[in-house]
């Protein structure tokens, strides 16, 4: 009895999906025999059915041999055929029926809606700032001509997420046309590994992710197809304070194992060694997609003087894939101030990164007119808390909470890359960072960290400026990794 049930239930599902490839095939003919008999050959009359935002637009009479030449072109063909066999999978996972109200963002030239309505989806439009009509309309992707909740699936391809100077804003537009429950269906050639997968899932904050899969580009090369559900607006994720209290995500800890080895044993000369191990570095954006990111932010806490670590470093050698990058120098030295007010496209904080707001006593030991990129002369040091010596000046500094105003600056949908040098104040700013859950903020960091190490004056020396040892650095080092944070050993 339960053999024979299993058999018809085969039987019904075969003779349904027979049936829906038939007509698909039905309603290619008839689309055709529209868009093509009309008298005279290629016949397109195009007239607006519908009002609003949501328009869809009818094929007839009329002659136009410029849109005759593009749909009957072989490029124009093999696009159509290959979005059609996309569409058609999603129709029979239920992603879009024939009823479905669709929209294609930055549309090419209207091969996505043709394909849409040649297979019966007769209620579709495209839009792209280079309009394409009748199937393509004008239209801003980052500010769609559309009310709110119109469309039941919308297609964005072509890899325009990841083309796009700011992915985050197009995914809101198309969370905000988006019909609650509605699908949209995303192709892009990135999204390849965990880091880059989840951060196109966050940029949709708005949806569900429903199902992801590899498929065959028209050109037979790979990509991924993402298909993400619009939440019920009670459902909806409130990001506010929600990094208060994170967790660092699996993927993340992911990449943090292929990162170069922490050196674990300490160096004889750590001023040769640490200087070295710039050369082992992997670099996130070498071994993720960064694509998928609101803005790109370098945060430089203890910069120091603008030739040091900003330029010698981060301008000429980290890789930014082509990615403009806002840049803060944190630095509370004000020997150092004046140079910052002639660089452009650098924000200065003048302050001392610290745990909360209020004035921090330092003493300030060198001569402050010394050429700083000179070797030994990076002003390492220059600045140290108040009593360690008697052979300097006192001074007083502005200290603000740098867990506060990095919360207030950057959010999860950023990328943000840290260096940091603050002469052993790290043990005090890494913990806080955790409680807060602002560690959550920080995609990649390059950390100094201030022991009592061997001296290059005085062989078989320590130096006095710092308690910490080696091996409490190595543990603040490996706490961070095992906590999934992307960490190297700064110099």
């Amino acid at each position: 009895m339960a053999v024979e049930q299993k058999s018809r239930t085969v039987r019904k599902f075969f003779i349904r999906f027979l049936l829906f490839g038939v007509s698909i095939l039905l309603l290619r003919y008839v689309y055709f025999v529209s868009v093509f008999s009309s008298g005279g050959g290629g016949v397109f009359n195009v007239f607006s059915v519908g009002g609003g935002g949501g328009r869809a637009f009818v094929l007839g009479g009329g002659d136009d041999p410029a849109l005759r030449r593009l749909w009957t072109s072989r490029e124009w063909r093999k696009s159509v055929d290959f979005h059609s066999s996309v569409f058609q999978d999603l129709i029979v996972e239920g992603f879009i029926s024939p009823t479905s109200k669709t929209l294609s963002v930055a549309g090419g030239r209207g091969q996505e809606v043709f394909a849409l309505r040649e297979i019966g989806v007769l209620d579709s439009i495209g839009v792209s700032k280079k309009p394409s009509p009748p199937l393509v309309s004008r239209g801003d992707p980052f500010n769609l001509p559309f009310d709110d909740d119109t469309f039941d699936f919308a297609f964005i391809g072509g890899g325009s997420v990841e083309k796009s100077p700011d992915p985050p804003r197009i995914a809101s537009e198309i969370g905000r046309v988006l019909k609650p429950e509605g699908f949209v269906a995303v192709h892009t050639a990135s999204a390849r590994d965990h880091y880059s997968f989840n951060s196109l899932l966050d940029i949709f904050n708005c949806c569900r992710l429903v199902r992801s899969r590899e498929i065959k580009g028209q050109d037979s090369s790979g990509l991924r197809e993402i298909v993400l559900q619009k939440r019920e607006p009670g459902a909806l994720r409130i990001d506010g304070d929600s990094v208060s209290k994170c967790s660092v995500p699996e993927y993340k800890r992911v990449l943090v194992r292929s990162a170069e080895p922490l050196i674990t044993e300490e160096p004889l000369k750590p001023w040769i060694t640490l200087k070295k191990n710039i050369k082992n570095i992997k670099y996130l954006p070498s071994i993720a997609d960064i694509s998928f990111k609101r803005r790109y932010v370098y945060v430089d806490v203890g910069a120091r003087s603008y030739g040091s670590s900003i330029v010698s470093w981060f301008k000429k050698q980290y890789p930014k894939n082509d990615r403009k990058f806002e840049i803060y120098a944190i630095e509370a030295d004000p020997a150092f101030h004046a140079e910052y007010k002639m660089k452009k496209g650098v924000i200065l904080l003048p302050y001392a990164a610290w745990v909360r707001n209020e004035t921090l006593q330092f003493e300030i030991n060198g001569d402050p007119d010394r050429k700083h990129d000179e070797v030994g002369g990076r002003g390492m040091g220059r600045i140290k808390p108040l009593g360690s010596s008697s052979k300097s000046t006192a001074a007083a500094i502005p200290g603000f909470d740098f867990v506060d105003w990095l919360k207030s600056t950057v959010s999860e949908a950023d990328y943000v890359v840290m260096k940091m040098d603050v002469e052993g104040t790290e043990f005090d700013l890494i913990p806080r960072l955790f409680e807060t859950g602002a560690i959550c903020l920080i995609d990649e960091l390059f950390l100094e960290c201030h022991y009592n190490r061997w001296q290059k004056c005085c062989p078989g020396e320590r130096s006095s400026k710092y308690e910490k040892t080696y091996w409490q650095c190595l543990d603040l080092f490996s706490s961070l990794r095992e906590s999934g944070v992307l960490v190297h050993q700064w110099w």
